[in-house]
């Protein structure tokens, strides 16, 4: 027996009668939010170079609006939604600990690197 799919994005805020239309919805959201990146990409406002936690405010703009896109991508291409609350959360979680671990990794490799470099004492070149 096939159920239907839910047909809203932004936990409801916005309905559509259709998948059609939920799909363009969902469409035009993610144009949206890579219409931003790109836009900060390009100009890079001097206000979102300050650091936070180790990196610009920017990059977290960045890392923060993909992980967005990606949520959606997965719950709405992916049916995610549809599916029983222990596979969403067994998803998800995996998901959010992997993303926190590669950030953890790039900022102690990264802050690493910097510091040799910056340094001029290079022991082994990479």
């Amino acid at each position: 027996m096939a159920h239907a799919h839910k047909l809203e994005i932004l936990r409801g805020l916005i309905k559509f009668k259709s998948n059609t239309q939920k799909i363009w919805g969902v469409l035009i959201l993610l144009s949206i939010i890579t219409a931003v990146e790109v836009v900060l990409g390009i100009y890079k406002p001097e206000s979102l170079m300050a650091k936070f936690i180790g990196m610009k405010i920017l990059n977290w703009i960045f890392i923060i609006l993909t992980i967005v896109k990606a949520y959606y991508i997965t719950w709405d291409f992916m049916h995610m939604r549809d599916e029983t609350a222990s596979l969403r959360r067994m998803v998800v979680w995996t998901a959010v600990f992997l993303i926190c671990y590669l950030i953890f990794i790039l900022l102690q490799e990264g802050g690493y690197i910097e510091g040799i470099y910056s340094t001029g004492y290079v022991k082994k070149d990479f």
